[in-house]
């Protein structure tokens, strides 16, 4: 089975991250060919800081393998590394409608808290969609907000195939039963983000422990006792899902386990959890900063094995497409 993810090097990563992306990754390496990409390419589609995607290249590439990723069964990579990606993209582009890229609901929810909105803000989810099909994918671990582009991707490649021959797999979606979308803390309506949630309701991986004990604590809940999920219990629904994913535990349980003991002794169950999870990969992410040489070389190897996976893809469908090959 062949896998692949990406992740945008986009502000400090939090628990949403690691409960929609990380823990599945891990968990998914064991299961076959697995390819994570760090894709930088669509983190230039808004306003960005160069040094600063510098940096936050490294530090998701020490994050994804503090949590889990290993060089040794995953190939790792950085997007920009390996030029197949924008080629494909391009390519992808003559299959891809004006009509569906205007109905993607995450460039309408960007392109209204800008200014400025780059031509690249809307064709980034054709380039998503060669990042995704350029290794015959089978199978994509990706959050729940993610189902619309990676429908977009199935319905380019049967565009595709139909229009030039049999030429991609359609891959299919792996989402996680429990904690896809984790919350902001502090405004449960909205998912929980660096960028576009609240500050007190993110809960960091790199914030520091008492950080995200006051921050559970703080959680917003609601007018009742009930330790129970429910249209109408959006915040404690939130923290259930997160001690779910914390303890590995069926939210069934905790409910059960919770009925009649109110809201301070669950919320502490929680924070204490959500340390305990996130302390050790604070200590694998910091030795692996202490030494971005072997970060460095890390992506050096993944990249060589992505260029050599995605090449005969790439070069099929030049082939296809009509193209004189030197």
């Amino acid at each position: 089975m062949r896998i692949f993810s990406g992740i945008q090097p986009t502000g400090s990563k939090h628990f949403g991250n690691y409960s929609g992306g990380f823990r599945q990754y891990a968990a998914m390496q064991e299961l076959g060919d697995a390819f994570f990409c760090i894709v930088d390419l669509h983190s230039i589609t808004v306003e960005y800081d160069p040094a600063d995607l510098r940096e936050r290249t490294l530090d998701l590439a020490a994050m994804l393998f503090a949590t889990g990723l290993d060089p040794e069964r995953s190939t790792v990579f950085v997007q920009s590394h390996v030029t197949a990606h924008p080629e494909a993209a391009w390519l992808l582009g003559s299959v891809a409608s004006f009509g569906e890229l205007r109905r993607m609901h995450q460039f309408k929810e960007k392109s209204d808290q800008q200014e400025f909105v780059s031509a690249g803000l809307f064709t980034y989810p054709v380039l998503m969609a060669g990042d995704i099909l350029l290794y015959q994918t089978d199978v994509v671990p990706i959050g729940d907000d993610q189902r619309q582009h990676l429908e977009l991707s199935r319905n380019i490649a049967e565009r595709f195939n139909s229009r030039f021959g049999e030429t991609f797999k359609l891959p299919e979606g792996r989402y996680p039963a429990i904690g896809a979308r984790i919350m902001d803390l502090q405004e449960p309506d909205r998912k929980m983000s660096t960028t576009l949630g609240t500050p007190q309701g993110t809960l960091g991986l790199l914030d520091p422990p008492d950080t995200l004990r006051k921050k559970v604590k703080s959680a917003v809940t609601d007018s009742g006792t009930e330790v129970r999920r429910g249209p109408d219990k959006a915040g404690i629904t939130n923290l259930i899902d997160i001690l779910a994913v914390a303890a590995e535990e069926e939210p069934e349980a905790i409910e059960s386990r919770y009925d009649g003991s109110g809201y301070g002794q669950f919320k502490s169950d929680v924070a204490e959890a959500v340390v305990e999870v996130v302390v050790p990969i604070q200590e694998r992410y910091s030795a692996l900063r202490a030494d971005d040489a072997e970060l460095h070389r890390l992506l050096a190897q993944g990249a060589d094995k992505a260029r050599e996976e995605s090449a005969p893809t790439l070069e099929a469908m030049y082939e296809r497409m009509g193209f004189v090959r030197p």
